[in-house]
């Protein structure tokens, strides 16, 4: 048998995702989820354990594990040999040899458990007894240990997956999606290219499927700029005769800041051109190593003019949404997120969200960021009106106060008073923060940004050659301390979706511009949410800046500079100042802001700093070589007769 996925496999043997999982487990394979890939010899193993496991295990009895035939097979005779010793004749039963007797077990208890009879060989008195008590503890202990905290199990009823569709501008994601929904979306948007975000439901075998349609990925970006997840799985779209291009390498950039499964559609495979072993390679070569070529990324060859291989890429996304158990509870208050607003002349404020969780009900209060009001009307994506969304389900909301940023959490409240209470205290929230953020310096934010040891960057530049530049540069400010991650790089201006990115991290990302501008939207947008942006035309000042606030970040490194060695002669007790050393110098010198170490013997037992320093009862700053001084300590007063202090001061390291 050759290599195949985990999930090929189940569909092959007829069974789902889940279950291949759980009898890989079973047999000993560990695998990390569907797209794993099995050798041949796991196969083979994981092929006939099922097919023993299916055809013939017994009803109601659990299979047993891979590897266990041998005993099993051993299992046999000890049973029969136990059966045995229950017919024997009552002759033989007072002579047990240091053996268990079997004669006292009743014959009806002796068949459902031929196991559990004590194996006649001597000596097996101890063994039969510790044996069961061992299994049992590890069986108690399995069922005390709880499950790890990470892994969750969803609650409620499975939900449709929410896909956003990513790619390069007309590598065919609305035509993709056309062919998908069987309508004639791109036909109606100018120049076959979307305008405007839209959320559409698709059904294949009795599933739906809710597809979010995003201009390029700025939009998908700024659903999570508030911390808000929008996505459960992102098809990114690559033509096959153009390949990765710029934006898919940001797109890829913004999938991954999102940490959401990505599938890869190659579209165009019907153009003359069409190459997908070099879309392939060139995946790779951007950390998406596809499944058949021993990697985890699914990768599916379509054409959406023809239609071929879009089912095998809905079939993707449904094995996709089962490997992550995507559920949600009908029964409760309703949350969403917002993907789309505006402001309509007739209408007012509208926003269209997608119901991630419960059901929101017309007339319901809800709650979007600082806008909040009654739901006037609920309309679905053919502007039908509906009385309830439930959860998966794009929906336009009228009757909100205002516009919602795209990507804020939608909410159910309870009352109208408490919406508007709270709007009010989000508001009063965002001022503060602002103001906030306005006094910081650049070199504060910086060492904010690097706060967990991880300074995260975007860095664009005019040409590859001082993009790689500037990555060799700050590469070596690393330190043991401190890393740096370059969230995303590229060529070209810095522009909004550079800003974008950078806002909607779950950690601050700092956006950095060599020899380029700053787009006139992208300094706006930056300013709106707070992200910094700077730009150099000097390569060394971009390191320097970054190098002062990695220092900031760390703190000051000191060595010890060592000043004199003092020997205590005679200990004073004052009143209310406490016990005061009289002290020879023997080498160097003592000053009255120095450190100091005190050894008895070879031990030291304190260090601390010289609280005074007296000569002559007068307070003085520094005792040199052969003079006799007065020494309070700082905090600490167990000093002995014969004690050695030796005295140093700090002297601040440059730690890069």
């Amino acid at each position: 048998m050759a290599k195949k996925q985990v999930f090929r496999l189940a569909k092959d043997l007829g069974v789902s995702s889940s279950e291949l999982l759980e009898e890989l487990k079973e047999i000993g394979i560990e695998v990390k989820n569907n797209f794993s890939v099995l050798d041949e010899e796991q196969v083979e193993r994981i092929t006939a354990y099922h097919e023993e496991k299916r055809g013939e295990a017994p009803p109601g009895e659990p299979p047993e594990k891979a590897g266990t035939a041998e005993t099993e097979a051993g299992a046999k005779p000890k049973a029969e040999a136990a059966t045995a010793e229950v017919e024997a004749p009552p002759a033989e039963e007072p002579k047990t040899d240091g053996q268990a007797p079997a004669a006292p077990v009743p014959p009806a208890s002796a068949p459902p458990k031929p196991e559990a009879q004590p194996v006649a060989e001597a000596p097996a008195e101890e063994k039969p007894e510790e044996r069961p008590k061992e299994e049992k503890k590890k069986e108690e202990e399995e069922e005390v240990a709880p499950p790890p905290p990470q892994r969750e199990k969803p609650t409620g009823e499975p939900r449709p997956p929410i896909v956003a569709v990513l790619g390069h501008v007309d590598h065919g994601k609305t035509t993709l999606l056309d062919r998908i929904r069987q309508t004639h979306v791109a036909e109606q948007e100018a120049g076959g290219i979307t305008q405007s975000i839209g959320a559409y439901q698709a059904e294949y075998k009795g599933q739906k499927i809710t597809f979010i349609d995003t201009p390029g990925h700025r939009a998908f970006t700024g659903m999570r700029a508030r911390g808000a997840q929008a996505t459960d799985i992102v098809v990114l779209v690559v033509a096959a005769d153009d390949g990765v291009m710029e934006q898919t390498r940001e797109a890829i950039a913004h999938a991954r800041a999102a940490g959401v499964p990505i599938i890869v559609a190659i579209n165009k495979i019907d153009r003359p051109g069409a190459d997908v072993n070099r879309v392939k390679q060139q995946l790779a070569e951007e950390g998406l190593t596809p499944d058949d070529w021993g990697g985890e990324t699914i990768t599916v060859p379509v054409s959406a003019l023809t239609g071929e291989g879009v089912e095998d890429l809905l079939e993707m996304i449904l094995l996709v949404a089962e490997l992550e158990e995507l559920r949600a509870d009908p029964k409760r208050p309703a949350q969403g997120i917002i993907i789309e607003s505006y402001l309509d002349p007739y209408k007012g404020p509208v926003a269209t969200a997608i119901i991630r969780d419960g059901t929101l009900h017309e007339r319901d209060v809800v709650l979007a960021g600082k806008a909040y009001g009654r739901i006037r009307a609920l309309l679905d994506e053919r502007g039908r009106r509906l009385k309830e969304a439930p959860p998966g389900t794009p929906v336009q909301i009228l009757g909100l106060s205002e516009v919602p940023p795209v990507g804020t959490v939608l909410e159910v409240a309870k009352s109208p008073s408490q919406a508007k209470k709270i709007a009010a205290e989000r508001a009063e929230q965002e001022r503060r923060a602002k103001m906030k953020k306005a006094r910081l310096t650049w070199e504060d934010v910086l060492a904010q940004t690097a706060k967990e040891g991880v300074l995260k960057l975007i860095v664009k530049a005019d040409s590859v050659g001082s993009l790689e530049a500037v990555q060799n540069e700050l590469k070596r400010l690393e330190s043991d301390e401190i890393t740096i991650e370059f969230v995303h790089t590229g060529v070209g201006n810095v522009s909004e979706s550079d800003v974008l990115l950078a806002s909607s991290s779950e950690d601050d990302v700092l956006v950095l511009g060599f020899r380029v501008e700053v787009d006139s939207s992208a300094r706006a947008l930056a300013e709106r949410e707070g992200v910094q942006v700077r730009t150099y035309e000097i390569i060394y000042e971009l390191a320097d800046d970054v190098r002062r606030a990695i220092r900031k970040l760390l703190g000051p490194e000191y060595e010890e500079v060592p000043l004199g060695v003092v020997e205590v002669r005679r200990l004073f007790k004052v009143p209310r100042v406490g016990v005061v050393a009289g002290c020879y110098v023997r080498d160097g010198v003592v000053t009255r802001t120095a450190h100091v170490r005190v050894l008895r013997g070879s031990k030291e037992v304190f260090r601390g700093r010289i609280q005074s320093l007296k000569r002559f009862e007068q307070d003085v700053r520094e005792v040199s070589k052969d003079k006799e001084c007065g020494i309070k300590i700082e905090g600490f007063d167990d000093l002995k007769v014969g004690d050695r202090l030796e005295v140093f001061t700090l002297k601040e390291v440059e730690r890069l």
